[in-house]
């Protein structure tokens, strides 16, 4: 097979975060696949066929990819962030696993800035020290096993990164995550909103739990929650290495 797929991470939002190594594969495809926002990233040129679909449809995304690089296509699938963080690397492989005619195919996974380490690195260093990413949505796995993994994280003073917190269609379930903490962290704990992170709309708040309301996070905001040594400096958060 002539042709090579590349799962690419676009970074948050800035171009300058963008890897050389993900510019070049971008340079050299024939074919980009992703989310409409995504595509929308890359910029058009002759010879380079745009391939954007909706939300949800990885795993279509995944079959067309494969369809069009074992016909001798160079097909980039474009994720925002890293490919391999809530994200497009593994719905490939997922509909990989099922092609099993496929499996030596030339398959590249390019890393990418992830919203989590730049929220972080805007807010100071909150994930000094060890740490866990959850995502707060319920589409792929059942709202109970977010609630337990949440608090077993927090029981064991996980500094934790937070996805996908509160969208429109489920508004209660941020609220319940931040009553979980609350709980489990006490009221002092250090938590930072970061919105739009590495935009000209970035916001960076960081607040208390005792002050945390479900209002400060949407669908665009990543959630920091601090660990029992996380503390303020100046107008930066950090979390000691040693804690």
């Amino acid at each position: 097979m002539s042709g090579w797929l590349a799962v690419a991470g676009l970074g948050p939002g800035d171009e300058n975060m963008v890897t050389p190594e993900v510019r070049m594969a971008l340079a050299e495809a024939t074919d980009v696949i992703g989310y409409f926002p995504y595509v929308a990233r890359v910029a058009a040129r002759e010879g380079l066929n745009l391939h954007g679909s909706d939300n949800r449809v990885e795993i279509d995304r995944a079959d067309h990819a494969l369809r069009l690089a074992s016909e001798g296509a160079k097909v980039v699938i474009v994720s925002s962030g890293d490919p391999g963080v809530f994200a497009m690397a593994s719905a490939l492989f997922e509909a990989l696993e099922k092609r099993p005619d496929l499996h030596g195919l030339d398959i590249r996974i390019l890393p990418g800035i992830t919203a989590m380490l730049a929220a972080a690195a805007h807010a100071g260093a909150p994930l000094g020290h060890d740490f866990c990413a959850i995502n707060l949505s319920d589409n792929l796995k059942p709202w109970e096993l977010v609630e337990r993994r949440l608090r077993l994280a927090a029981q064991a003073d996980f500094a934790m990164g937070f996805y996908n917190p509160r969208s429109a269609s489920r508004p209660h379930q941020f609220a319940r995550a931040l009553e979980i903490l609350l709980e489990e962290c006490g009221p002092d704990r250090l938590i930072t909103f970061a919105r739009a992170v590495s935009t000209p709309e970035e916001r960076i708040l960081t607040v208390t739990l005792a002050e945390a309301t479900p209002e400060m996070a949407d669908m665009r905001t990543v959630v920091i929650v601090g660990n029992s040594a996380t503390r303020r400096v100046g107008r930066f958060v950090y979390t000691p290495r040693s804690a």
